[in-house]
């Protein structure tokens, strides 16, 4: 029974917060390699930069597993994700034209 209660106690206590913070420092990362490459200044928050990564992670993971790419290339492929998100959403126009 306690074997069975710590077992929990670590997915739901200490690992589930080393693995947030995990996420939170892959997505910066990721997101500040991808703003690295473009150029040009670009005033972003942390957290939209966190939120870059994370697309482009999942971006770039979903693209890898679609044409078979090797394990080592998941990095490259998300920071490529990410900087094509932060080009996506910085050429847009910012509010919609007007009719």
């Amino acid at each position: 029974m306690d074997q069975d209660a710590s077992a929990v106690g670590t997915v739901l206590g200490i690992g589930l917060v080393l693995y947030l913070l995990w996420l939170a420092v892959g997505g910066l990362v990721v997101g500040a390699l991808a703003r690295w490459l473009l150029p040009g200044p670009d005033p972003m928050s942390y957290p939209r930069t966190m939120l870059y990564g994370w697309g482009g992670s999942l971006a770039g993971g979903l693209v890898g597993w679609l044409v078979g790419a090797p394990g080592w290339a998941d990095i490259f492929l998300s920071v490529a994700g990410a900087a094509g998100l932060i080009w996506w959403f910085r050429r847009r126009p910012a509010s919609p034209p007007t009719p």
